[in-house]
């Protein structure tokens, strides 16, 4: 996957970008990223890229010139432009695999008040955020993604188990992880986990995860998994047990 990033502060990108997973992509040729500094498409000698709004009001908004010209320039045929913006859908795994299946994506990083919305309208694909509070511009949003994606892609980490397993993968919270010493404290590890038996193992980490998902974010489990509130309930009843409430 080719991955492009039209940005303001292109060195906001280095220290995230040469660490951990996405480095190793890199190197492995899984990703290449590709940091553009928008003013580099400016036209006059002061590299401006912003412009007071019409009808007045407070703050700078992206000028079109620029973001157009880089736009074109680096989108190719295949290129997804993607905007990162408060007003954009709000980014969830779901639509990290999604995006993890286009060979080319260019990201625009909002900056002030944002774009003039003619790019909005005529230039990008799509509009993402990644939550429903104020950051300084798209950078931060844009890093965000571009982890979430790529280490979607095939190769980036060394088990498809580890991308299937994860939290939010399968609309479910993890379940619990235990590693030596088996006894800690006085907190030893739950039983089954030393038992051997796969499958048991197998039951005990997915009622786990609807559990944890249930009582931390039921918000998910309404959204991505309406059975389970009724998977709950019966094995709660079935045991004698109190459902949860709040749901």
């Amino acid at each position: 996957m080719r991955i492009d990033i039209i940005t303001l502060f292109p060195r906001m990108f280095d220290g995230p970008f040469r660490e951990s997973i996405i480095a190793r992509a890199i190197a492995a040729g899984i990703v290449e990223i590709h940091i553009h500094d928008l003013r580099g498409w400016a036209t006059d000698r002061h590299r401006t890229v912003d412009d007071a709004p019409f009808g007045g009001g407070a703050g700078m908004v992206l000028k079109p010139e620029p973001l157009f010209a880089a736009i074109e320039q680096l989108r190719g045929e295949n290129g997804h432009v993607i905007l990162m913006t408060p007003q954009g859908q709000v980014f969830n795994q779901q639509l990290a695999a999604d995006l993890a299946t286009y060979n080319h994506l260019l990201f625009v990083c909002g900056h002030y008040e944002g774009v003039d919305e003619r790019v909005r309208e005529h230039a990008i694909d799509r509009e993402l955020s990644i939550g429903d509070y104020v950051l300084s511009g798209g950078e931060l949003p844009a890093m965000v993604v571009v982890d979430a994606v790529t280490r979607l892609l095939p190769g980036t980490l060394g088990s498809h188990l580890s991308t299937v397993e994860e939290s939010h993968a399968g609309g479910l919270l993890e379940y619990p992880h235990y590693t030596r010493p088996r006894d800690f404290r006085g907190w030893r590890v739950p039983d089954i986990l030393l038992s051997g038996n796969h499958a048991a193992i197998a039951r005990w980490r997915h009622e786990q995860a609807v559990r944890r998902t249930l009582e931390r974010r039921p918000d998910l489990t309404r959204k991505y998994l309406p059975h389970l509130l009724q998977e709950h309930k019966d094995g709660d009843e079935d045991a004698g047990a109190t459902t949860t409430s709040g749901l």
